[in-house]
């Protein structure tokens, strides 16, 4: 057994009670979704990420993976873990229909992403890669390459990666060299990738890369680079597993944390003799691949920012059990003022992160599946919310995790208790898929400014609504604070598009203190509309009364102790970019 317990009561709260889930039920796509089928899926993804996954967390993280010469060998246990994985259709629940998938709400499949992560992040990383392959190609592969892989990959029989970064290109897609040669009716590709998640193992009876690579004609820069399926074994015309590709790892990287996931350099090409290069199929139109990576980019993106809450929830619920169990002073911990403290500010930010995560993941589905007179909408508000989303989650699970330790005191610090292992897991969540810097330019520049601030101003209005509620449940001390950060925030928002006009580095300077404000503030108000609602079914005599009056106290925590951090940022944009780039570079 594990020490991870799903907290099932609170994530059927957001779902059906602070976001609206029924909405997206009564979706034609999800007409035959009831919301009793709903909860009993969630109950027994709790049963299977709780009692089959969670106990081999630990074991991931002391036996690692390791490469033995030129195969993957990874932590024991986790084969018969993907067995059950695959077996009991988890992989194919937010599938397409047409591919063997079971067609559910990607809501719904973020749910059970977040318990699989909880449970074992590193092992988690496997089908979400895979996912995001089948995404990518079942919007632009050419009939024949859906037909060939997507099918395999939806049910988890295939697996899959990407492959952008390479040792001279990280964040700057523009200097790829990796090339591809066309040849009949494929392409030869030569180069090497680095940092590839799950980039080789035999979990799964092959892998489908995503490769980005150059042709020989096209022009330099991100306008030149294309994108390939490169699979480890080629697949003959019926579909089935042949002759292994000239594709293998040469190392695995030794990592601060997420032991249990093989992240390899690869090389394509120059692994067999007499090969010419790694055997790829091209996806789309030629020096069109960055922008179809995006596709598994965003998707990523969205469920790199759930993996912080996910570990968020792990660490706070090791402390929580630390706490009631260690006397000091006679008396369990949790009893002083300070220990309490530490394990409110971790459970106010994961419950915070979990509603604000869910609430992006909301909109992707009505964004795919809702009416055409809200898909644009919608489509706005997933492309706001996902650098935040990604941005804030995995920033303040590095505060959730560093507390997670604290609490342990001095017994944190030693491996043998566990709350190492989360800090150090949680540590690359701010780095992949982006960096947090990242992040912050995407928000700042390409959701707000090229747009005019208009999927900003539609937030805001939005959230602005939850003042109201709160005033109708008698908590107007809440509502007094919203207001104060509701017009913080739009004044901040209001004044960045003439001082990003006057000063070419302003725009830069203040988007992490942007990203920052705003992810503190939107989670803010969500989590006062779920004390409003708690109060309001308190009143009516329906739920759980103690977990009523637990989310009411921790929604005011959060919104008196780690809101008006969102006016300290506010406070550090208007200050503009003066004192960050005035020192000169020679004193750093």
């Amino acid at each position: 057994m594990s020490d991870y317990q799903v907290p099932l009561e609170e994530i059927k709260f957001v779902l059906n009670d602070v976001l609206a889930f029924d909405s997206i039920l009564e979706l034609p796509a999800f007409s035959e979704v009831t919301p009793d089928l709903v909860d009993a899926i969630i109950d027994q993804a709790g049963r299977f990420c709780s009692e089959v996954v969670a106990p081999t967390n630990r074991l991931a993280d002391r036996d690692s993976a390791r490469l033995d010469g030129d195969r993957v060998v990874v932590t024991p246990g986790l084969d018969e873990v993907y067995r059950h994985f695959i077996g009991n259709g988890w992989a194919s629940l937010c599938g397409d229909v047409d591919y063997g998938g079971q067609g559910m709400p990607h809501l719904l499949g973020y749910v059970f992403d977040e318990m699989l992560q909880t449970a074992n992040v590193a092992f988690s990383l496997l089908p979400l890669l895979s996912k995001g392959v089948a995404t990518a190609l079942g919007k632009y592969g050419k009939d024949s390459q859906k037909q060939t892989y997507l099918t395999k990959l939806t049910g988890g029989e295939w697996s899959g990666t990407m492959n952008l970064t390479e040792p001279q290109a990280g964040s700057d897609l523009a200097a790829v060299k990796t090339r591809a040669v066309p040849s009949g009716d494929h392409y030869l590709i030569n180069g090497s990738k680095i940092f590839i998640t799950w980039g080789d193992h035999e979990l799964a009876d092959n892998i489908i890369h995503l490769v980005l690579a150059r042709l020989p004609d096209a022009p330099e820069g991100v306008k030149g680079i294309s994108m390939f399926i490169v699979p480890k074994y080629l697949v003959d015309e019926e579909g089935n597993r042949g002759e292994r590709n000239d594709v293998f790892p040469v190392a695995v990287e030794h990592k601060l944390g997420i032991h249990g996931s093989p992240t390899c350099a690869l090389n394509f090409g120059g692994n067999i003799e007499a090969s010419e290069g790694a055997v790829g199929y091209l996806v789309g139109e030629p020096n069109q691949g960055l922008a179809y990576m995006f596709t598994m980019m965003n998707h990523a993106r969205l469920a790199v920012g759930l993996q912080g809450v996910s570990v968020s929830e792990r660490a706070y619920q090791q402390a929580r059990a630390y706490a009631k169990e260690r006397v000091q002073g006679g008396k369990t911990i949790i009893q002083h003022p300070d220990v309490r403290r530490m394990l409110l500010q971790m459970k106010a930010l994961t419950e915070a992160g979990r509603v604000l995560a869910y609430a992006g993941l909301e909109a992707y589905d009505l964004a795919a599946r809702g009416a055409e007179d809200i898909r644009q909408y919608q489509e706005r508000r997933v492309g706001l919310l996902t650098p935040i989303i990604k941005g804030w989650c995995t920033e303040t699970v590095n505060e959730v995790t560093s507390l997670g330790i604290q609490v342990h005191g001095g017994m944190g610090y030693i491996e043998e208790t566990g709350a190492a292992q989360h800090y150090r897991d949680a540590r690359i969540l701010a780095i992949y898929e982006g960096t947090n810097g990242i992040q912050a330019l995407d928000l700042i520049g390409r959701k707000f400014l090229m747009n005019r601030g208009r999927a900003m101003q539609e937030l805001i209005a939005d959230l602005s609504g939850i003042i109201p509620q709160c005033r109708e449940q008698g908590l107007d001390d809440l509502a007094r604070r919203l207001e104060a950060a509701y017009s913080e925030v739009a004044a901040v928002s209001a004044l960045i598009p003439e001082a990003a006009a006057k000063d070419a580095d302003f725009a830069g300077a203040v988007a992490f203190n942007f990203l920052m404000m705003i992810g503190i503030a939107a989670a803010g108000f969500y989590m006062a509309k779920a004390a409003a609602v708690a109060s309001e079914k308190s009143t009516a005599g329906s739920g759980n009364p103690a977990f009523l009056q637990a989310k009411q106290q921790t929604a005011r925590f959060y919104i008196e102790q780690i809101l008006p951090r969102a006016l300290a940022h506010a406070a550090a944009i208007k200050a503009g970019s003066t004192t960050i780039m005035a020192l000169d570079e020679s004193r750093f």
